[in-house]
Parts: structure tokens; sequence; C-alpha cells
């Protein structure tokens, strides 16, 4: 079965119903690869969901296809209730993709002057500096900028005009962690206004603290989707760290254990259930010490759903569907 994302649980978020963007079975090639496979995808107004995939998988090609910027083999692509090339469309449209290219010669002010010009109700300069963080860098020309100033500088050339659809392609890449933190929280703001963002990302904990919902995708299909809680709940167990004398070979020998990693001067453990590991590990080594236990993460969900995907095609969808 292909996974879905359609507009129809809006009481489990709180967000509208109304799709904002979607793709209807979408299939797109690139000469013999396949890049996506009968994808149905919907982002409803006013809700934060990240798409998330290893290399390859398919998420750029999704959001260029949701810009309008190729087109489909087959299949149905709708931004704001109509056609994404749509000029009024583009116009409540913004974008932040991967790779961005703006003139190095330009500064900072320059380069949101001119993209502000191309909308009839751009935000104020003021306000989009801001947003990105951007207020001492106005003067400066893009290319006298650090690579995360430059990323800054592109989304605030994917707000500028106030769009209702934001589409965000790996936007904290080369962002330091306060930085990063405070992107997130211009995106919360964002969403708090009514707007609506779809985001791809590498960075797990983003996806994790920014998602109302999560789509997993791998070899061009859409293999989960649901809440962060949900996906996570896909991958059962907890992860135990702690400092012991035991070595890995003794470790992977206690029941209930299926994995087990060294991480520096600690071990990290992940089994089935907790409490009888620990009761185990304290039998065998009463000098055990730094205990840690934490359910199992996304990441820990994202490996497992890819990787299983990889070994035998099937795809799967959250308990929610």
């Amino acid at each position: 079965m292909i996974a879905t994302m359609e507009p129809t649980q809006s009481a489990r978020t709180g967000k509208s119903a109304t799709a904002a963007a979607s793709l209807e079975g979408i299939c797109k090639n690139y000469g013999e690869v396949r890049a996506l496979r009968n994808v149905n995808f919907a982002v409803r107004a006013g809700e934060v969901v990240a798409l998330l995939g290893p290399n390859g998988a398919g998420k750029t090609t999704a959001v260029k296809l949701l810009l309008g910027l190729m087109q489909p083999n087959s299949g149905k692509v709708r931004v704001l209730g109509g056609d994404p090339t749509n000029p009024e469309n583009r116009t409540r449209t913004g974008a932040m993709l991967q790779i961005g290219r703006v003139p190095e010669t330009l500064r900072v002010r320059e380069h949101i002057d001119l993209f502000s010009s191309y909308y009839s109700n751009p935000l104020p300069l003021k306000e989009v500096l801001a947003s990105a963080g951007l207020e001492k860098f106005v003067d400066r020309k893009f290319g006298d900028l650090s690579g995360g100033q430059r990323q800054r500088v592109l989304f605030a050339l994917a707000i500028c005009g106030d769009p209702d659809l934001l589409l965000l392609d790996e936007p904290t890449v080369g962002l330091d962690v306060e930085a990063r933190r405070a992107l997130w929280d211009e995106i919360r703001n964002l969403v708090e206004r009514g707007k609506t963002v779809l985001l791809t990302t590498h960075y797990l904990e983003e996806a994790d603290a920014l998602a109302d919902r999560i789509a997993v995708i791998n070899q061009g299909a859409i293999i989960a989707e649901g809440t962060p809680a949900e996906i996570k709940k896909q991958t059962s167990g907890k992860r135990i760290r702690c400092v012991t004398n035991l070595g890995t070979a003794s470790l992977r020998e206690i029941s209930g254990v299926t994995e087990v990693r060294e991480d520096r001067e600690a071990v990290e453990i992940h089994a089935i259930e907790a409490e009888p590991v620990v009761r185990e590990l304290l039998a065998r080594d009463p000098g055990l010490s730094g205990l840690e236990i934490t359910s199992a993460g996304l990441e820990e969900a994202f490996l497992a759903l890819t990787q299983d995907n990889g070994r035998n095609g099937n795809h799967v969808t959250s308990s929610s569907n």
C-alpha cells in the first residue's frame, strides 16, 4: 500500500482540513530513473509538514513540482487550490531551495528590495531583516557573507513577499545552533500568523521540534506518515546508556538487547524493554554508573523505516490511517 497524507484528520492537529498543497497520483521520471512513484501527498493550511528521506529519495523533486519548476509524467499538482504555475499562486508562495544562487555583488538590502518589488504587498524591510536575523548585515555584499549568513538571506527572500505557503528545502544547513533555533522560532511565528510550511530537512531534531506531521519518503514513495509521536511509535524499544566494565559481546548476550554500540567512555544499548535489561546489567556489574534510559527517538524510527523499506520494498503507514 502507498501511504498518503490526505486532509481528513484535522481534529487530531487542530489545523484546517483544506489542502494548501498536494500531489495526487504523481509519477516523475528522469529517463529510466523513477524519482517519484504514484505519490499522494497533501499539506493542510496552517500546519508544518516535514518531508524526510535519505539523499535521492525524491524530496527536492516533490518541492520543485509544487513550485511549478518541473512537470510530472502523470498525476496532478495543486497549490493554493490551483496550478502552481499560475502567477497569482506564485506570488502567494515563498521558496528557499537547497541550492540557491543570487548575485554576489548586490548588498543584502538590495536583494530584499528587489525581491519585494515582485509582490503587491511585501513585508516591510525592517520586519524581514529582524525575522532573518540580518540587521547587522544589511549593507554587506552577499559574496562577503558566511555560509550561514547566506542561508539567512535566502530565508529573507522566501518570506519578504508575505507568502501564504512557504516551501523550505534544507533551510538551516550551515547555521550554528543559536541561528538554527532562532529560525525555528520564526517558522513558528509564521504558522501562528496562519501560514503553511512544507519543510525538508536532514536534521531530525528540527522535524521533531517543528512539524505537526511528518512524512517519510524513500525510493520515490511515501512509506510512512503521522505526527512525530506516531512515527516514533513505529520503532518500539528503549535506549540505555551507561558506563560498564562489561564488554560488548557480553552485553549482546543479555536477553532483550537488540543492539549495542560504544559511545565514547560509555555504551549505548537498545532493548525491547529497559527494566529487565537494567536489572541484569546491575547484577553482572555492581559498579555500573552513568545510567540513562530514554525512549527510542525519531532518528531510530527513521532509520528503521528507511532501512526496512530498502530491504523489502514494503510501504507502511502510521496507525492513524
